[in-house]
């Protein structure tokens, strides 16, 4: 029996990817988008929508991008983020603001929105029960390349503090891109069903 696109994508698993922020954010990410793709399989439909405003991020109007994303997707979405989209998301989750049963959160190269001139974004700081907000026994990954040079490493030290039940993958020698290679996200993906 073949299958036709549409029943193809109904029957993938669903991973939606928010890309970070800054002009041409979406493209630069599309090769993390690739290699997500890639060492998923086709058993895995990785969907990866263009956010609005990517130059300039607004809190609100990616909360409705990524809830409106999560909604068309259904119960045991799977969600991966990187840099300013894994900010938005961490914190989507903490306003309690999506309606579906996830299958896991994954988080890569996540800035800790804190009271500093450098690393500010009110609309995006976190509370201090912040684990607390997030629903109980959601898989939730923190990874973060230990040769960054745009987010310190120790942005995911400040993530793991509010989120003690998250698994932490300190990664050697990758950039803030993980040099483009997503291996480890793949497997923890693979490892959720």
């Amino acid at each position: 029996m073949t299958l036709s696109a549409q029943e193809y994508a109904e029957l993938a698993k669903q991973v939606l990817f928010v890309h970070g922020g800054g002009e041409g954010a979406h493209g630069e990410d599309a090769s993390l988008v690739a290699s997500l793709q890639e060492k998923l399989g086709p058993e895995y439909k990785v969907r990866y929508p263009k956010m609005p405003r990517e130059a300039d991020p607004d809190y609100q109007v990616w909360k409705q991008a990524i809830a409106e994303e999560v909604a068309d997707m259904g119960d045991g979405a799977i969600l991966v983020a990187h840099s300013i989209g894994a900010s938005v998301l961490i914190k989507v989750l903490a306003d309690q603001d999506l309606d579906r049963s996830l299958a896991g959160v994954l988080l890569i190269a996540a800035p800790f929105w804190h009271d500093h001139e450098v690393w500010r974004w009110e609309e995006v700081e976190l509370p201090e029960q912040l684990s607390t907000l997030i629903p109980s026994g959601l898989p939730l990954f923190l990874y973060h390349g230990r040769a960054d040079e745009v987010v310190p490493i120790t942005h995911v030290e400040m993530h793991a503090r509010l989120l003690p039940q998250a698994v932490v993958r300190r990664l050697d020698g990758r950039n803030h891109q993980l040099n483009d290679d997503l291996t480890e996200v793949a497997d923890d993906i693979i490892q959720l069903r």
